[in-house]
């Protein structure tokens, strides 16, 4: 029997294939469970999770949540009224602006987060060095799986 299959060439039934599932499965309520929590639209969430990582342009909001740049525009008005993101200048071209979250927008993002990044930080450090490098050799691959479909 192929290991990764089951004896009948179904997907891994292995301890940390389904584990990987049902973390996939409960990660995908987190937004949404979120927006709730926040006040938020689904949209609003997903824009504040962007601008989380790195500001971006208007038009690249639209596309990352294949909305149309009017709507992408009525929701970082909504999120600049409440204090969560601001406008500015891009820095190599005048006539463009960036979306940054703000510092009320990280913290409320942290706020709602931290129920979960603590116990996450205590698994990692319980972890071993060999534990860690297993660990993340799985998710790596599991990652990149999970590419090939998308």
């Amino acid at each position: 029997m192929n290991e990764g299959t089951t004896g009948r060439g179904g997907p891994s039934t292995s301890s940390p294939a389904r584990s990987l599932r049902t973390l996939v499965q409960v990660a995908a309520g987190v937004p949404g469970a979120m927006a709730r929590r926040a006040g938020f639209s689904h949209n609003e969430m997903a824009v504040l999770d962007l601008l989380s990582d790195a500001p971006h342009g208007p038009a690249e909001i639209a596309r990352a949540l294949s909305v149309s740049s009017a709507a992408a525009s009525g929701i970082v008005d909504r999120l600049v009224a409440r204090g969560y993101a601001v406008r500015t200048p891009h820095p190599e071209d005048g006539r463009r602006t960036l979306v940054e979250i703000s510092d009320a927008g990280r913290t409320e993002m942290l706020g709602h987060l931290l129920p979960m990044l603590g116990p996450l930080q205590a698994l990692d450090e319980a972890m071993t060095d060999a534990d860690r490098a297993a660990v993340q050799r799985y998710l790596d691959g599991a990652t990149q799986a999970i590419r090939r479909l998308l």
